[in-house]
């Protein structure tokens, strides 16, 4: 059974910096994509980045392109979002999630992470 855990949510102010872990555990995910989406009060899920399984190819959402950046550690079976410049329009709950390949469509996501509050005040 795979668990993916986020962490490294809270508050923060506007133009401030977060580092989002999603750790897994149950199998290694060296051969996985993996995704981070984001849903805000009242909005759809959206997709924010995603990673191959290397590592070596990188997708992002038009509103974060720039400020954040996903990377990986396949030896500690972990994925990272740095969010920097953050916005009041950031805020929402940021849910990891892994799938056969890299991609920024929803429906190939099979698991998911219970999601972290990331909130940003102006």
């Amino acid at each position: 059974q795979v668990q993916l855990v986020e962490s490294g949510g809270g508050l923060v102010q506007a133009g401030g910096s977060l580092r989002l872990s999603c750790a897994a555990s149950g199998r290694t995910m060296n051969d996985t994509g993996m995704g981070w989406f984001r849903q805000a009060p009242d909005k759809e899920r959206e997709f924010v980045s995603a990673i191959d399984s290397s590592g070596g190819t990188t997708y992002y959402g038009d509103s974060v392109k720039g400020r954040f950046t996903i990377s990986r550690d396949n030896a500690k079976n972990t994925v990272y979002l740095q969010m920097n410049s953050l916005k009041p329009e950031d805020s929402a709950i940021y849910y990891c999630a892994a799938a056969p390949f890299a991609t920024m469509m929803q429906k190939f996501y099979t698991y998911w992470g219970q999601g972290t509050q990331v909130t940003v005040s102006s």
